[in-house]
Order: C-alpha cells, then sequence, then structure tokens
C-alpha cells in the first residue's frame, strides 16, 4: 500500500472514531435525557394517583372528574398500583400485574425508587395520608422514545456514512497534495543514470521534511558524482601514466634483445628500465596513498587540531629532512596565537607537507617560508617558495591529477600532491588557491573558515 493510501486510510479511521465516539455519546446522552424525562412523567402519574384517590375524600366530585380526564389518559402498557400498609392493592384492581414484597419494603425505606422492569419504567413512592400509609407504583413502556430513538440511529447512521466518504475522500486529496512533492522527488530520480550524475532534484522552497530529504539526496548525488568522476579519471589518466614507462621498457628491451650489443649498452638499457619502474612505483604510490586518505576520512574521528602547533611539528620534520634550504615559520599576530579546527591531523598534516615538499623541490634549494594568520574570521597559512613560478596557462590545471607542467617536468614527481591536497582540504571545509607572479615565487594559501 503506497504511503498516500495509507495516510488517507488512517487519516478516515482516526476522524471516523472520533465521529463514531462523538455520535455514541451524542445518542446515549439523548436516551438517558429522555428515559430520565419519563420517569418524571411516571413520577407525576404517581402524584396524581395520589391526589385522586388517596385525596378524594377532600375534592368535589367535579373537581375530581376534572384531574382524572386530563392526566390519566392511558400511557403504553401503563399500571398504576397503590398497596397499604399490609401490602395489599387498594382502589384499584390487581389482578393483572403485582410487585413482590422486597421491592414494597425497598420503597418505603428509601421513600421514592426508580428502576426498569424488562422494557418497562418503574416509579415508586411513599404516600402517607390521613387514611394510612401507601405504596403508590406506576409503570409504563415509552414507545414514543423507542420510536425517537429508532429515528435518531437512522439518522446518525447515514450522516456517519456520508461523513465517511466525504473523510475518505478529502483524506486522499490532502495526502495526494501534501506528498506531491515527493511524487516529483521519486520521477525525478528514475531519471537519475550513470551518463547524468551531474542532475539534481528540486529541493523546493519549503522547509518540510521532503525538502531537507531532496537536499541529503542532491548531497549524495555530489559525492557519488565526484566518485565517477575519480573512478573515471584514474583509469584514464593512470592507465596513460603507466602505460609509458611500460611502453618505454617494452621498446628499450626489445631494441637491446635484437642483436648483441657491448656491455655499455646493456647497463644503459638496465638503467632505463630501473627507471621507468622507479617512476611506475611512485605513480602506484600516490594512487594507494589517495584511496588511503579517503579510507582514513572515512574511518577516523575528527578532533581538535591546533594548526600552530601542526605546523611547529611540520616544520621540527623539516629541519630533520634531507632537503636544502630551511621552513622558517611565522605566527601573525604572535606566536602564541592559535587557531583550532576539528579534523583528521594526519590527513590535514599530508596536506601541508605537499605544498611545503612541492616548494622546497621548486625552490632548488632555496628556503621556504610559511605564514599562518590569525583572525577573528578564522586563520590561513601562506606557504611561500623561491621557485620560477607558475606560468598563467598553467595555474589552472595545478590541482588536477597527474599533471605536469612543461617547466616542471624535469623534476621528480608524479603529478598527485596537490591534486590530493585539494581533496584533502576540501573535505575539511577548506580552501587552497595559488599566487604566482609567473616569474618568481609561488604563493599557495590555505584558508580555514
Amino acid at each position: 500500500m503506497k504511503i498516500k493510501d495509507r495516510l488517507g486510510l488512517y487519516f478516515t479511521l482516526a476522524s471516523t472514531l472520533t465521529l463514531l465516539i462523538v455520535l455514541s455519546g451524542t445518542y446515549f446522552t439523548f436516551l438517558k435525557f429522555l428515559e430520565a424525562d419519563f420517569f418524571d412523567r411516571l413520577t407525576d402519574r404517581t402524584m396524581v394517583t395520589a391526589n385522586l384517590y388517596l385525596e378524594a375524600d377532600e375534592m368535589s366530585e367535579a373537581a375530581l372528574k376534572r384531574n382524572r380526564d386530563q392526566y390519566l389518559e392511558k400511557l403504553n402498557s401503563e399500571v398504576i398500583r397503590i398497596y397499604d400498609a399490609n401490602n395489599e392493592p387498594v382502589f384499584i384492581d390487581a389482578n393483572s400485574s403485582s410487585w413482590s414484597h422486597e421491592v414494597l419494603e425497598s420503597i418505603r425505606k428509601q421513600g421514592k425508587l426508580k428502576f426498569k422492569d424488562g422494557k418497562n419504567q418503574v416509579v415508586g413512592i411513599f404516600y402517607k395520608d390521613n387514611q394510612g400509609d401507601f405504596v403508590i407504583i406506576a409503570s409504563a413502556s415509552d414507545q414514543s422514545t423507542y420510536y425517537r430513538l429508532e429515528k435518531l440511529k437512522t439518522v446518525m447512521f447515514f450522516i456517519f456514512v456520508a461523513i465517511f466518504v466525504g473523510l475518505l475522500l478529502s483524506a486522499r486529496w490532502i495526502a495526494n497534495h501534501i506528498l506531491k512533492p515527493l511524487n516529483l522527488f521519486i520521477e525525478e530520480v528514475e531519471q537519475i543514470s550513470s551518463n547524468n550524475m551531474d542532475f539534481r532534484v528540486q529541493q523546493g522552497s519549503s522547509k518540510d521534511e521532503i525538502s531537507q530529504l531532496a537536499g541529503r539526496f542532491n548531497k549524495l548525488m555530489e559525492h557519488l558524482e565526484q566518485a565517477f568522476v575519480l573512478q573515471r579519471t584514474f583509469i584514464a589518466n593512470a592507465s596513460h601514466e603507466l602505460r609509458t614507462p611500460i611502453t618505454s621498457m617494452m621498446i628499450g628491451a626489445e631494441i637491446v634483445l635484437s642483436k648483441d650489443r657491448p656491455a655499455e649498452d646493456y647497463k644503459q638499457a638496465l638503467s632505463s628500465v630501473l627507471e621507468d619502474a622507479d617512476r611506475m612505483d611512485k605513480i602506484i604510490t600516490a594512487l594507494l596513498g589517495l584511496a588511503q586518505s579517503d579510507l582514513e576520512y572515512g574511518a577516523a574521528k575528527l578532533e581538535e587540531v591546533s594548526l600552530r602547533r601542526l605546523l611547529h611539528d611540520i616544520a621540527e620534520s623539516s629541519k630533520m629532512s634531507a632537503v636544502n634550504g630551511s621552513l622558517s615559520l611565522h605566527i601573525i599576530p604572535n606566536d602564541n596565537a592559535d587557531h583550532v579546527l576539528l579534523a583528521n591531523p594526519t590527513l590535514l598534516a599530508i596536506a601541508i607537507n605537499n605544498i611545503i615538499s612541492n616548494a622546497f623541490k621548486f625552490s632548488d634549494g632555496g628556503d621556504v617560508k610559511c605564514t599562518l594568520h590569525i583572525d577573528n574570521a578564522g586563520a590561513v597559512i601562506e606557504i611561500q617558495d623561491n621557485g620560477p613560478g607558475i606560468a598563467d596557462e598553467h595555474r589552472p590545471f595545478v590541482f588536477d591529477p597527474f599533471y605536469r607542467s612543461a617547466s616542471g617536468s624535469s623534476k621528480a614527481g608524479t603529478g598527485m600532491g596537490l591534486y590530493m591536497t585539494q581533496k584533502i582540504l576540501h573535505l575539511f571545509k577548506a580552501t587552497v588557491i595559488v599566487k604566482s607572479s609567473g616569474a618568481t615565487g609561488t604563493v599557495f594559501e590555505i584558508r580555514f573558515a
């Protein structure tokens, strides 16, 4: 059963149950009101009977006849009895109906008693008169009430059916109207395939749960799109990068083996094979490192990372490395200033180290300057080298995987370092940009919010 059908059914059941309770309450309230009204009428009958029979000696014959004609109109199944102190019927023949001594004694004790005897309602009173103490009982069946109640039940039944049908139809309309964005969401999701991963569903202007679901789904699609793009990029670029050294190794080996050659030629061929194998090893290591960074980010818990302490640790590590030149660290406004963020410290250190390693590589033994700027808006890390700079036409591609500019092709590397850096920094809501004059020096700026 679809959600809209369940919503319509649940709403209708809840509403009709409430309606049924209201109608039942109305019916039983009306029933009790009519019963109480009939009991009052029977009570009046007992009092009139007392006046007609017990007070008749104190009334004129004309008044007695008038009271009889006015009040003693027969009710349905009416029975009126008068009992003396010995529980014997008086004034009225009692052959047709009688009550037990227990009932008569209960009336004497309570003074007045109301009860039901089958379909009949009964009222009994204890009446004291100058002729003695009497019990007067009046019993009758309220046929008019039963008739009215049957009519009321019929009317309530048709009202209930009409309201039930109306609620069911209106509930389905309301459910369709409310779930219309969800139906649109499903239709748009069905349009997504591996060929249009950039497609995004409409979120709408409302801030309800369906809009939130669409927003979450779009974020998921962004991650899936990045994964598909990364996969395709790796397949294209990795195959190209790996095929080049393999092809070089095969061609070199075929040339050397085509005829007998001096030992020196064999050494040169083996050296070339070793260089190509080393290049393949670096490419594979970079690919595995990038995959491992994804796994670590997905599995590791974020923790508070001090940028000042992290940069000090990187600066100390650079002193013990084999690179030429030194890394100078400056913190603005002062050395005690700090910025703390939630991140994976291992991945963040890898990202910053990649930029610093590149700075040393292109500075050709020169120094590298690292500056941490801290203010109310956040923190900015600037890493400046003394290299030849990056030309304007190459700057947009420095973060692409496997990209190496012509000026940097002589430097050892795989073209994966900066791509990995940008990817890691993006995970921690940081941005990195490149500033270069194209002549001397390049500045990488990392901004943390």
